[in-house]
């Protein structure tokens, strides 16, 4: 995507396959900062950090990180040590265990000397998927907008699913970019998700570098829109999705999919299918929901009028932090994949 006139992707590999360049998320939207990461333990910290964040960007992050990994040591114990490691940065997004799983599996096949080149090629390629597979993911979304039949169609999102979450053009953003590139009028209602702010800082920053239409929302406004009958579809990401078609996604899902179901307003999941989880089926969770630094509640982030970044802390108690909550299938009208738009029970079949 274009950042002021120029085309980046999240993440990307040096020529000389010994680093990794991204945008740094965390100091968005007042700079656009790209850093280098030179080790399996720089990738580590910028997904914890969430320097580097959504679901399909921490697996291809991840992937890299094995790549960085193997140029260090190829050897089998320091391939598990890499992949294990990985793992435990992030429990709840299930493209980054997909991910390790696969480059893990691939590179175990291989005699050691091999293993390095192969990873930056595994990883690569695994880049490039993401991004075709984000282009059907917008094409299939784009179908069901264009069944809206209305002069301005209004699109409530939550948290950030655009190409900052992927590698490049994004998921639940990705329908939206088309919809924009072929001239339909659209107004998106950006939800600031609430406690790091990612709809505010970096879904908005997005549709300002595409110059869509949006408006910036607490995250207790969407109800008030819905019943207003100013909200037309709900469009949202997923970290992880069950055989059954509940959805895993950032705390205040639940919330938008409960109004919206109560005020027949269309609640769409766009993500690829390796966001389906094979192992998690209707009450069979096997994942944690991470519980974050309750700092993230207690300090938020500003720009002061001469331009310094600065937190500052607005509470004092006790706070409790979950990142995720978990839609029920009742509540999603369709998940846009890869290969269409499907009833969320019939989303685990896809995988067989």
């Amino acid at each position: 995507m274009l950042v002021n006139g120029k085309s980046y992707r999240t993440i990307e590999a040096s020529c000389d396959l010994t680093r990794v360049t991204i945008i740094d998320q965390t100091t968005l939207p007042f700079d656009f900062k790209l850093i280098d990461l030179e080790s399996l333990g720089d990738i580590i910290v910028a997904i914890k950090s969430m320097q580097v964040r959504g679901a399909p960007l921490i697996g291809v992050a991840s992937a890299y990180g094995i790549a960085l990994a193997m140029n260090v040591d190829s050897s089998n114990k320091a391939l598990d040590s890499a992949a294990h490691q990985l793992k435990g940065s992030r429990p709840t997004a299930v493209n980054l265990t997909w991910a390790v799983n696969k480059i893990t599996e691939h590179l175990s096949g291989l005699k050691p000397n091999d293993r390095a080149k192969a990873a930056w090629i595994f990883a690569s390629q695994l880049a490039e998927d993401d991004i075709k597979t984000n282009i059907e993911i917008g094409k299939a979304g784009l179908v069901l907008l264009k069944n809206i039949e209305k002069s301005q169609i209004n699109i409530l999102t939550h948290c950030n699913a655009g190409w900052l979450a992927t590698i490049d053009r994004g998921t639940a953003l990705s329908p939206i970019y088309n919809a924009a590139e072929e001239g339909m009028n659209i107004h998106v209602w950006v939800d600031e998700t609430r406690p790091r702010n990612q709809g505010m800082n970096l879904t908005a920053w997005e549709l300002s570098q595409a110059n869509i239409p949006h408006t910036i929302i607490s995250d207790n406004t969407g109800g008030l829109l819905m019943q207003q009958n100013q909200v037309d579809c709900v469009l949202v990401g997923a970290d992880r999705i069950s055989m059954d078609g509940q959805v895993c996604n950032k705390i205040g899902t639940y919330l938008k999919a409960l109004a919206a179901k109560a005020h027949d307003v269309p609640f769409y999941v766009a993500a690829p299918l390796s966001t389906v989880d094979k192992n998690f089926l209707d009450k069979c969770r096997p994942f944690e929901i991470e519980c974050r630094d309750p700092d993230e509640i207690l300090k938020i982030k500003g720009q002061k009028n001469d331009g310094k970044i600065l937190e500052v802390k607005i509470g004092l108690s006790k706070a409790y932090n979950p990142a995720f909550d978990i839609t029920p299938a009742e509540y999603v009208t369709k998940v846009i994949c890869e290969k269409g738009s499907y009833n969320p029970g019939d989303i685990g079949a896809l995988l067989s």
